[in-house]
């Protein structure tokens, strides 16, 4: 007889059931813990990704890009190489300025990194070749990491009046100061304006006539530009602190320094004018091309940038009616919250548009009450996912969202399961406690292993490397999370409930108490309405208007709905179960079977087939509608500011004269604000990333576009390509438009990079390739750019040793004099209040940018054999060279690299263009010590693609696993693997029929998700199908080893997929319908619905173009897969056993030898 105990019990569930108040109580906690862990959670656009990458970046100024290279970059980098656990060390050099960026492996702290790093510092600095500062000490490099998030402005505040710069600074650093006291906020910075400076402006004739040196005034205002303790002195018990008081309180106050006595007294006035002024510039802020002194503000990491951004506005409006003066204007833009809180928002009404359509569909597959119960499950796991989320630190983002709408379907799937499985029970005449338990007892392995398979599918997703991976690996998580509460609440939650409340036929409502309830509903909704009206508070609207809408859904049902449900439930649902019922007989019988399986077969290479010849368009990333257009303008190195900043002005004209066409009536409803910047902050994140040190031959415009539903139907890629058009035609400079990324950052499409020692060489090789790759004449791309030049101009200076040592002259002193003429020396700090300003030493401007001056002014010192002072003019010793030097040198794992580097234009494809590029580059030499390779985005791409195929093995390796534990046998889970490789068919026809793009990202995820979601039903058809298989061989008295004969598995197998076709039509049709409203991109905004009567409907949108084809290869996917669980994965079923009856017939053993005769 079979051992099998086919009337079990599972004993959480069982215990659930019988201690219901327990339930409750944690139904309450659910409910309570998970509304304050929502509104707690900081939101943001996307996750929060801290890479483990540590930055080292050093300051010597007044030193060329080569020196820089082989004092600073080349010694560090020698020394990190050393260190354990790093993955790429790579650097960049300019004039001044060195950042060295080391990687780590995956698995290091960012503290324990940058611990490693900061002592490998510490060694090189102890060196003695280790440069210094003019004042003797030594260069300090700074040790950072840094989060993506932190380096994304949140907000740019910009002010404008009738007022000069300086007290527009002055307003803004009032501002500053109110900000950066917010929690939130890492930073205030302010653009636009200079700090100020005390410059003593030195005429080099007259310091000449007075036989001064440099020397001589650093020490006279050192000397008197102080306060000093004398110490203490007692009288009468008393203790008195003696200071020399010499500090200056005013500017002016230098003017009196005696610089020199001998000869004469001669005072600083003599040979210099004392400026208190704005330093030299090096950035410039407008605003539609009106210069604005802006605050460009950053939050820190784990913060929320809605509240940080509200919380700003309201200082803002505070200060304006408080502080401000009338006149001055402030404006708020770039505000990057909004559309974090309109993606946040969509995808929560996408959740909630989600629940009504599946709680629509439960209505007519299991009746009102009945899909209350599966309803239910939606908001308590949701609620218990975001109590676990915000315990782990998890901000409430679009992956975490995207990851709920992704489980809604799949997380009603067991409560569909544990009460369809009670309901059957109970209409075959079981008492409902007992159905509960025994329901329970039935499914409740079949749910846990099915979870756990699909948990199994999204684990490897876990185990993402890179950045990419840091930012994916949230989805999986989140989804991981949601499924584990989804089971706690249909073991716990939904038996107890079912065991309470559960009717097979639903009573109908007396028309009498339907009319008491709409009567205190209507009545209590209106005066909550009113109230919400009268006080204003949107949330007694919203109430009101539910409550209200509650009344009219409750007699729409009662009137026309309840007929509609009742008539699916009681004729059409049977129509089908019958009609499935003679399709799967006629698909098992004879040789229909063998014809129905290879026939799937046949339908998935023949999808393969057609993806080969239709080649859609490969991406790795979904091309997003720019909701930045952003023009980067470059100048050669060393180009002076104001150049670049005339520039800028000539390409804004041109930027706002393409966007003029979007204008109605003064307000553009394409562009919401247009900013430029030049100087410091326009860099380009993906080419400067990191970088802290000035850019003077750089610009940037950046347009800010209005939200998606608000653009009237224009694309904004129509308003990039149109940019892009308008900004062409500046020879001697460089002019890209970008759009800001979509995810995290990956590089450009096209990135060629060329190693090798030799920059010349390799500079001139670069040059070579970029030519030939120009020749090609290959559409789509927007401009090759190599990132190094050797146009920067450069004046090498050489002393001649020989008549110097006999003058009395080194070689130091001679680059001290012509460093502190022109870029000068602090000498002292002047303090005003709370300011501090620095006093710096230089010619004037007449004389400081003027070669002749600055090489024919003397040094002047003392002969230590006569105490005569000597002046030897500079040029006397000296030989002067015209060069040009690189613009930056830079370097990946200590060798020399260049990068030839484009984005692609508009429609093009960028995969398309570099295999067309790869092609034509597969035979190109280069000199022997010199190699090229494809990186950025290809290099990230091939990276993600080739985890994401080992994803899914692995993914399939433990849904395997899994399986053979469940059922301990390879058959079963060999057939439920079966159904998720013929699922593919259904992605790839989807794909070529509607003709969408190979997202490699989004659809490799789908496939793995699918893969996950594909085997619930199988599990459970086959699950289920069995149990019917021991019930029979226990009824028949057999053992379990005994076969049935082949037409007992047909009726039993037949008898099992019509059992589980509600099931599996309403697991696969909810979890399609909680995507659709993403797939489409159909927004409604129901807050504003119930609260202001705007539902603001509108299709498309961010989420949609970046979430849509994960949905869409689910949606096709599991389509498919319906029709397998329902007729192929039966037919597989059958084909094992019957194979097993064949195979032992032709043993010529007995089918059922311990069959009991009655």
């Amino acid at each position: 007889m079979s051992s099998k105990n086919t009337q079990k019990e599972f004993p959480i569930s069982s215990w659930s059931i019988s201690n219901n108040m327990t339930v409750y109580v944690i139904i309450a906690i659910v409910l309570l813990g998970g509304l304050l862990s929502y509104y707690s959670m900081p939101r943001e656009a996307f996750p929060e990704i801290i890479e483990t990458k540590i930055y080292v970046s050093s300051v010597n100024p007044g030193n060329s890009a080569e020196d820089v290279e082989k004092f600073i970059t080349e010694p560090l980098e020698e020394e990190f190489n050393d260190v354990a656990g790093v993955r790429e060390i790579t650097s960049t050099t300019l004039q001044d300025y060195s950042i060295v960026i080391v990687e780590f492996e995956e698995d290091i702290e960012v503290s324990v990194a940058k611990q490693k790093i900061k002592d490998k510092v510490d060694l090189v600095k102890a060196e003695t070749t280790w440069p210094t500062m003019d004042n003797g000490a030594k260069v300090e490099p700074n040790v950072f990491d840094l989060n993506i998030s932190e380096e994304q402005p949140i907000l740019n505040v910009n002010l404008t009046g009738d007022y000069t710069i300086q007290q527009l600074k002055d307003y803004a650093e009032y501002l500053q100061d109110k900000i950066e006291l917010l929690p939130q906020i890492k930073e205030a910075t302010i653009r636009g304006a200079e700090e100020r400076e005390v410059e003593i402006a030195v005429d080099v004739y007259k310091m000449t006539a007075s036989q001064i040196s440099f020397n001589d005034i650093v020490n006279a205002i050192s000397a008197e530009n102080r306060t000093i303790s004398g110490g203490n002195v007692t009288e009468n018990g008393v203790q008195k602190n003696i200071r020399v008081i010499g500090e200056i309180e005013d500017p002016k106050e230098l003017e009196e320094v005696v610089v020199k006595r001998e000869g004469g007294v001669t005072y600083l006035r003599d040979i210099a004018k004392i400026n208190f002024q704005e330093k030299d510039a090096t950035t410039y802020a407008r605003e539609y091309g009106e210069p604005v002194v802006m605050l460009d503000i950053k939050k820190r990491a784990g913060k929320n940038m809605i509240e940080a951004v509200e919380q700003i506005k309201e200082i803002i409006e505070v200060e304006e009616e408080e502080y401000f003066p009338d006149n001055l204007h402030i404006s708020v833009t770039n505000d990057q919250s909004i559309k974090t809180e309109n993606q946040v928002n969509d995808l929560v009404n996408n959740i909630i548009f989600g629940v009504i359509l599946v709680v629509g569909v439960l209505m007519f597959f299991l009746g009102f009450r009945n899909a209350l119960f599966v309803g239910v499950a939606i908001p308590l796991s949701m609620l218990l996912s975001y109590i676990v989320l915000s315990a782990l630190g998890f901000t409430l983002n679009t992956m975490v969202l995207f990851a709920l709408v992704m489980g809604l379907g799949m997380l009603v799937d067991n409560g569909i399961v544990v009460v369809e499985n009670v309901y059957t029970l109970m209409s075959e005449g079981m008492p409902r406690i007992k159905a509960a338990k025994q329901g329970l007892g039935e499914i409740a392995w079949p749910i846990i292993a099915s979870t756990a398979t699909t948990l199994a599918a999204f684990f490897p997703l876990g185990l993402w490397p890179g950045t990419i991976g840091k930012f994916m690996v949230i989805f999986p998580m989140t989804l991981s999370i949601v499924l584990g509460s989804s089971l706690f609440v249909a073991l716990i939650i939904n038996s107890m409930l079912t065991s309470q409340f559960m009717q097979v036929e639903e009573k109908d409502m007396k028309r009498k108490r339907a009319i008491m309830v709409s009567i205190i509903l209507g009545v209590v909704g209106a005066i909550i309405l009113i109230a919400g009206f009268v006080l204003e508070m949107g949330f007694f609207r919203g109430l009101g208007n539910l409550m209200l809408l509650a009344v009219i859904l409750l007699w729409v049902y009662r009137l026309f709905l309840k007929k509609a449900v009742n008539y699916f439930q009681y004729k059409s649902l049977k129509k089908l179960e019958n009609f499935y019922e003679r399709f799967l007989k006629y698909s098992l019988r004879g040789k229909r079977a063998y014809l129905f399986f290879f026939g799937t077969f046949g339908l998935l290479i023949i999808s393969f087939v057609l993806v080969g010849v239709s080649q859609p368009n490969v991406l790795f990333f979904p091309e997003n509608q720019p909701n930045q257009i952003i023009t980067y303008i470059e100048y050669p190195e060393a180009t002076d500011i104001e150049k670049t900043n005339e520039l800028t002005k000539k390409i804004e004209k041109r930027v706002f004269e393409a966007i003029k066409k979007y204008e109605d009536d003064g307000y553009n409803f394409m562009v919401e604000s247009a900013i430029s910047q030049v100087g410091e902050g326009a860099g380009n994140p993906q080419t400067d990333g990191g970088q802290q040190n000035e850019m003077p031959h750089k610009g940037k415009i950046t347009l800010s576009m209005r939200e998606f539903n608000d653009r009237r139907g224009v694309k904004s890629s129509t308003v990039l390509e149109e940019v892009r058009e308008a900004v062409q035609g500046f020879p001697g400079a460089s002019v890209i438009v970008e759009k800001d990324a979509a995810g995290p950052p990956a590089g450009y499409p096209i990135n060629i990079e060329i190693k090798g020692e030799n920059y010349d060489q390799m500079l001139a090789e670069a040059q070579k390739m970029r030519s030939f790759m120009q020749d090609l004449s290959i559409d789509g791309i927007e401009e090759l750019k190599i990132d190094v030049n050797k146009a920067k101009p450069e004046l090498n200076v050489k002393v001649d040793r020989k008549k110097a040592g006999r003058l009395g002259v080194s070689t130091a002193v001679v680059g001290q004099t012509l460093r502190r003429a022109i870029y000068g020396e602090e000498v002292s700090t002047y303090k005003d209040g709370d300011d501090d300003y620095e006093i710096n030493v230089r010619f004037n401007e007449d004389f400081r940018y003027n070669e002749n001056a600055i090489f024919n002014q003397p040094i002047t010192f003392k002969n230590q054999n006569t105490g005569e002072i000597m002046q030897i003019p500079i040029s006397a010793v000296v030989d002067k060279k015209q060069t040009a030097t690189f613009s930056s040198i830079k370097r990946k794992d200590l060798k020399r690299v260049i990068t030839i580097y484009s984005n692609v234009l508009g429609d093009y494809n960028g995969n398309a263009i570099v295999q067309q590029l790869k092609s034509e580059l597969k035979n190109y030499e280069l000199p022997k010590d010199m190699g090229f390779s494809f990186t950025g985005e290809q290099e990230e791409q091939a990276e993600n693609m080739s985890f994401l195929l080992k994803a899914l093995l692995i993914a399939l390796g433990g849904i395997l696993l899994i399986l053979v534990a469940q059922f301990n046998s390879l058959s079963k889970p060999i057939i439920i693997l079966m159904a998720v490789l013929l699922s593919l068919g259904g992605v790839f026809f989807g794909l070529v029929f509607f003709g969408m793009d190979f997202v490699i990202i989004m659809t490799m995820m789908g496939i793995i998700s699918l893969a996950g979601i594909v085997v619930n039903n199988a599990i459970v058809l086959i699950d289920y199908t069995q149990i019917l298989i021991d019930r029979k061989k226990e009824e028949l008295g057999l053992d379990e080893k005994d076969l049935l004969t082949k037409q007992q598995y047909f009726e039993v197998i037949v008898a099992g997929g019509k059992s589980r076709l509600r099931p599996v039509l309403l697991t696969a049709i909810t979890t399609v319908l909680g995507l659709i409203p993403l797939a489409v991109g159909l927004n409604i905004d129901f807050f504003s619905l119930f609260i202001n009567y705007e539902p603001k409907i509108y299709i498309g949108g961010d989420n949609v173009i970046f979430w849509g084809p994960l949905a869409w290869t689910v949606i096709f996917g599991l389509t498919f897969a319906t029709f397998l669980t329902l007729v192929i994965v039966p037919v597989m079923f059958y084909l094992s056993n019957r194979g097993k009856v064949k195979y032992r017939k032709k043993r010529g053993k007995e089918l059922q030898p311990n069959a009991e005769t009655n």
